[in-house]
């Protein structure tokens, strides 16, 4: 660039500022169509759009969550599916003398 900033006055170089942030928004601008157009063509080269992928559908693997199959007999609220750490009220229940099979749904 030929632009020597040294020989600038303060004021031409606020405004030179403010003409490279201008510019910077509207390249940005640019950037993010360009980008967008490239991702609605590389989506539909597989038979998708671009909003199909974009929707929140899982692509990470993380399962739904697991129906209960164990219900609280003192409180039908808490349940628990059988997986991962029992709660705290299945240890309860447990150590009161009742079984894992009085706790079926």
């Amino acid at each position: 660039m030929g632009t020597n900033l040294e020989n600038m006055s303060r004021k031409e170089l606020i405004a030179l500022r403010e003409n490279v942030d201008k510019a910077l928004k509207k390249a940005e601008k640019r950037e993010r169509q360009e980008a967008l157009k490239a991702a609605e063509k590389a989506a539909a080269e597989y038979g998708f759009s671009l909003a199909e992928l974009s929707d929140g559908g899982s692509v990470t693997g993380k399962q739904a969550k697991s129906k209960a199959k164990y219900r609280n007999p003192s409180s039908p609220d808490q349940t628990w599916s059988g997986r991962g750490r029992k709660p705290q009220w299945v240890h309860d229940v447990l150590n009161s003398g009742a079984n894992m099979a009085d706790l079926e749904i």
